[in-house]
């Protein structure tokens, strides 16, 4: 209550993408500390977590005007998420969400007079073929792969709108983030796993990129309190890690201790012929040729611009995290 009685309304913060894996933790995390929240979710189960944590949910897409419109009213930030995060596909459908959509929301959020736009990019903007330890300066790589390119894109159509002391933009660059119930990391593999289909490409010896949902949270929130705005930050755990080292901790969780593997060029050719077969029939393909680069990424990330400006340091370790992973793998087989 204020001095005259009034009650003192919570800051607002929006979130695209509220009902999925890091929309739906933002969530959580921001209500604990002290923000509203209300959610853009185009998928109606996804918008049914987010309102069960508490979220005030809107179901819609990015480029819908009224929803964005009513997400961004009476906001002080938004947390952008929303994207299509696949390996490959239809470079028409990746701009119009990925580019155009960020442009969408930003351009609503600045007119409606939102403070801060946080933007969740990726550390695909490097491409897959990038120097050990490359930083926030790149040099970017589309590598004619549509998703690193439509982040890219997506950076420098929300870099036009930035305005210094009226709408502050951050671009965050994740590495490969993981939790409890985190799709590619944790259920897709672990699915594939308990069904014998699992393999580590040349050996697992590329390098995963992990970080923490709560470690990137955390990340987060120190740049909007630091009001870091107008840069961009690349948020991992700090680690070397590679793919059989995390592949075989998930494999132990269920039961699968020898993990087979295949080398990339046969892996990449299987994946190049199955992937059309599955789209005829209808289903998703189970994995992109592009998958291939992706896991023989050989370089870590540089956190170290995160830990001067930021005073950014992961707080939960690989062990943890997996300890906090296999509870939920117990708790989801107990349901």
């Amino acid at each position: 209550m204020s001095a005259r009685g009034a009650k003192v309304e919570p800051p607002l913060m929006a979130i695209t993408g509220a009902g999925g894996f890091i929309g739906l933790r933002m969530a959580e995390q921001a209500r604990e500390r002290g923000y509203a929240v209300r959610g853009l979710e185009l998928d109606v189960r996804a918008a049914a977590r987010a309102s069960a944590a508490g979220a005030e949910v809107l179901v819609g897409d990015v480029g819908d005007g009224e929803a964005v419109r009513r997400l961004c009213e009476s906001a002080s930030v938004i947390f952008h998420t929303a994207a299509i995060v696949d390996e490959g596909g239809d470079w028409a459908r990746f701009r119009r969400v990925n580019v155009e959509g960020t442009r969408h929301v930003a351009s609503v959020a600045r007119d409606l007079g939102v403070e801060r736009f946080v933007h969740l990019s990726s550390v695909m903007v490097y491409g897959f073929d990038y120097p050990r330890l490359v930083t926030e300066e790149g040099p970017l790589r589309g590598e004619k792969n549509p998703y690193c390119q439509t982040k890219i894109e997506s950076e420098e159509a929300l870099g036009e709108l930035h305005q210094p002391g009226r709408f502050e933009t951050l671009v965050i660059r994740p590495g490969d983030v993981y939790g409890p119930a985190s799709v590619p990391w944790v259920v897709r593999p672990a699915e594939l796993m308990r069904r014998g289909l699992f393999m580590l490409i040349d050996g697992g010896r590329g390098i995963m990129n992990h970080v923490y949902v709560d470690n990137l949270i955390d990340g987060i929130f120190l740049a909007l309190d630091k009001n870091a705005t107008g840069q961009a930050f690349t948020l991992t755990d700090g680690g070397e890690t590679t793919f059989r080292e995390y592949f075989t901790r998930l494999g132990r969780l269920v039961g699968r201790d020898r993990l087979p593997s295949i080398p990339a060029p046969i892996a990449k050719l299987l994946f190049t012929l199955m992937a059309p077969v599955e789209r005829m029939l209808g289903r998703k393909p189970l994995a992109e040729p592009s998958a291939v680069r992706f896991v023989t990424r050989r370089h870590p990330y540089s956190i170290a611009k995160a830990r001067s400006v930021l005073g950014y340091e992961p707080r939960v370790t690989l062990d943890e995290g997996f300890r906090r992973v296999a509870e939920w793998l117990a708790s989801s087989a107990a349901r």
